[in-house]
């Protein structure tokens, strides 16, 4: 029986340490998916978050993988497809907003709009994918409010239209003002941040004498806001436009329960999506679903391999046969999952805007197209331009072709790209990274998982450029540059620096040197 249900399915994007695993919890917490949060904090009392379960997550309070975690909330379903917070694992990040209808911006109040931030927004704005800013941590010392108005216009483009405000300076955090409303919803702390802050929503004229000075600051600064039209229009938001905002302490589960709400009567429902052909599949059309990443080791008891992949039209069914575009082969989908964190469940059905797991999916790559009835393929998902370039090679001559094995499957699950040549030979393939941390996930899982352990050679080559055959020939010999194949047949030429690379395309204007995505000018 299909689940009518609406759907919304966001990602939230941020600079690493600005609270986003804090965020992912007590979105959970005020859905009541879990019971109690539990905070990243590298505190011993207190236990990773659901959706950080590699035990490199756990020991650094970081995300590196991404999962995804569905809940209901009033009479939607909620799709939350967790995206790696550090700054090293932005393709991983690249592909989870390839699956996802909206995006949640998470800014440190403290920080402003950091470096990861303005990247992750620009991959969205490409995308053509609205966002809805959060200014975290107000519960400590921060910027003005009015002063991160300025600097959202200023780095983002998008005009903020704030839909609460804050009563209170940073580091004295009474409540907010719903500007929709006139209300205020005032906060009261819980221990630690660990169940649901209790919320009072009073009028203008039930405000207490302790907070009054604060409120009438807020309602000042909230009809200058009115005045200079910085008011929610939801036609500008969906087109890109303006971004609507809302301050919160994610760690103190203050502005929470205002976000989901923000997220069901604001944020797009799934809609139509477009094929490569130009051909338009709706939302109520024969299932298809495209694959947005691939991950193995979640289960440490059994070799694993999940392919995750987004729901874009028609009811999935467990058990039902589907096509692999790329092959034209029939793919059954006996095993299939929900993901919760680590924790995974049957399903037996899927809406558009769902996440699945489709379970030793083998033949599946990131990227890939299903569907049953009239064919249909998506676009492949783009990859980011790597910064970070070394030479493998097996530390165990004798497991050579475990060591090939496993770098076979990190390539197809898009851990690291895989660039080869005629000239290093098969043996010595080069790892080509957004951040070097990727190479220690690389080191952990071929050590771990495939019992092949690992060597890495640095290489002085820090950017991209896609070229083709001819580029590859034009370049060859020259000084400070090499092409290289990665396994989707693309050509990359590599440049030991900024500099090279502009001198190069200045002095060869005929050959092709583009630049890959977020991978600067």
């Amino acid at each position: 029986m299909p689940d009518t249900r609406p759907r919304r399915t966001f990602a939230v994007i941020s600079h690493p340490d600005a609270g986003k695993s804090t965020l992912t919890e007590a979105l959970a917490l005020h859905a009541r998916a879990i019971n109690e949060a539990g905070a990243v904090h590298g505190k011993g009392d207190r236990r990773a978050t659901v959706s950080d379960w590699m035990a490199m997550e756990k020991a650094r309070g970081i995300s590196i993988t991404s999962a995804a975690l569905q809940f209901a909330y009033r009479d939607h379903v909620v799709n939350l497809v967790d995206t790696p917070g550090h700054s090293d694992f932005s393709e991983d990040t690249y592909r989870v907003l390839s699956a996802v209808d909206s995006a949640v911006m998470l800014v440190d109040a403290g920080k402003g709009l950091e470096p990861q931030t303005l990247k992750l927004f620009r991959v969205c704005a490409l995308r053509g994918i609205p966002v809805i800013t959060v200014i975290n941590k107000w519960d400590r010392p921060g910027l003005s409010a009015l002063g991160l108005m300025d600097l959202i216009q200023e780095k983002i483009g998008l005009r903020p239209t704030p839909l609460t405000w804050p009563v209170g300076e940073a580091g004295d955090f009474r409540g907010v003002l719903d500007r929709r409303t006139g209300d205020f919803v005032k906060y009261t702390r819980t221990a630690g941040g660990a169940t649901r802050a209790p919320e009072q929503r009073l009028g203008a004229d039930e405000v207490g004498e302790d907070d009054l000075q604060v409120w009438r600051d807020a309602v000042e600064e909230h009809e200058l806001l009115g005045l200079d039209e910085a008011d929610h229009d939801q036609e500008q938001f969906l087109a890109g436009r303006t971004t609507p905002v809302m301050f919160a302490s994610a760690l103190q589960n203050f502005g929470v329960a205002q976000l989901l709400d923000l997220l069901l009567d604001l944020a797009p429902a799934p809609g139509g999506t477009e094929g490569v052909d130009g051909s338009v599949r709706a939302v109520d059309d024969d299932f298809s679903a495209f694959v947005f990443k691939v991950q193995s080791g979640m289960n440490t008891a059994h070799r694993d391999r999940l392919a995750y992949a987004r729901v874009v039209s028609g009811t999935f069914e467990r058990g039902m046969v589907v096509t692999h575009a790329a092959t034209g082969r029939p793919f059954a989908t006996k095993f299939a999952q929900a993901v919760f964190g680590r924790e995974t469940t049957s399903v037996e059905t899927a809406e558009p805007g769902d996440i699945i797991g489709l379970v030793n999916a083998t033949a599946l790559r990131v990227g890939d197209t299903i569907y049953v009835g009239e064919p249909i393929e998506y676009p492949p998902v783009p990859t980011f331009a790597p910064e970070h370039f070394v030479t493998a090679s097996a530390g165990d001559i004798g497991r050579y072709k475990q060591f090939r094995r496993g770098i076979e499957q990190l390539d197809q699950e898009g851990v690291v790209q895989v660039l080869r040549s005629d000239l290093r030979g098969d043996q010595n393939p080069v790892l080509a990274a957004v951040g070097p941390m990727q190479f220690e996930v690389v080191e952990d899982r071929m050590t771990n998982e495939f019992n092949a352990p690992i060597r890495f050679n640095r290489l002085d080559y820090q950017l991209a450029r896609r070229t083709d055959a001819a580029g590859a020939e034009a370049l060859a010999g020259m000084r400070g540059v090499e092409v290289l194949q990665r396994s989707d047949g693309t050509r990359l030429a590599l440049f030991v620096d900024q500099w090279r690379a502009k001198v190069t395309a200045r002095d060869n204007p005929d050959v092709m040197l583009e630049a890959l995505p977020a991978g600067g000018s």
